[in-house]
């Protein structure tokens, strides 16, 4: 009570005291101990986030700043370390760096907006616009007429997938968004031999190491061994474009 009412004391009150300061501040680490302190029976198990796998979330960040946190933490989960993505959002914002680095985002989407998104890429694309001639979509109310007709100025013929299908196209969608994202937006393509030579690598890298979301953040191959330390190792593919990281023996 003291330790907790001394705040409120003036400072010709606070020098009148009958404790010493020592004494009023161990009574306040005590207070908020007992007030923060979870009680041992309730806890859910798991250990701490200790510095150095705190440090380890901030080097991937830092090597791949295009890497959201649930990026990060696949990549952490692939290599045998334990930690929720809430607790991998928080460290990066305490850091201050944006745990989800996207542009253009809205929780509450309405047919004005996906217009726009729309009319977005079109401007930038130009006179590029020409070499499109399909765009794929659902049957969503918020993909209007307006939003067809965006596309439909440049000659671009909207396909819409089956009705009653949400499925049909998703998996091509999470693909192509994936390699673009990861390869095709940050590196210059030469031409049709280059475009292959880049997808083959990038192709195994997908499948033989990049966590899957489906697959609980882990790859086709074989988790590791429960990590000892928190030394990795770094390869670098197509360039050092993408990162994979493994523990050193």
């Amino acid at each position: 009570m003291f330790a907790a009412l001394t705040r409120l004391l003036s400072q010709v009150g606070r020098l009148q005291r009958i404790v010493t300061p020592a004494t009023v501040l161990r009574w306040h680490r005590n207070l908020v101990t007992r007030r923060w302190t979870q009680p041992r029976g309730r806890r859910t198990g798991g250990r701490s986030t200790t510095s150095e796998l705190r440090r380890l979330v901030l080097r991937l960040a830092a090597e791949n700043p295009t890497w959201e946190y649930r990026r990060v933490q696949g990549e952490l989960a692939g290599l045998g370390y334990s930690i929720a993505p809430s607790t991998v959002w928080l460290i990066l914002k305490r850091a201050g760096i944006d745990p989800a680095p996207h542009l253009g985002i809205t929780t509450h989407p309405t047919g004005d907006w996906v217009t726009q998104q729309a009319r977005n890429p079109m401007m930038d694309l130009g006179d590029r616009a020409a070499q499109f001639t399909f765009l794929i979509r659902d049957r969503d109310s918020k993909f209007t007429n307006i939003f067809d007709v965006v596309f439909a100025s440049e000659d671009i013929r909207i396909l819409r997938t089956p009705v009653r299908a949400p499925r049909a196209n998703a998996i091509a969608e999470r693909w192509i968004g994936t390699v673009r994202r990861e390869l095709l937006d940050r590196i210059l393509i030469l031409n049709h031999r280059h475009l292959e030579t880049v997808l083959t690598e990038y192709v195994a890298h997908f499948n033989d190491h990049r966590p899957h979301r489906a697959l609980h953040h882990a790859a086709p191959l074989p988790p590791p061994a429960s990590p000892s330390d928190l030394r990795l190792r770094r390869r670098n593919r197509l360039g050092g474009l993408i990162h994979e990281y493994a523990q050193v023996a």
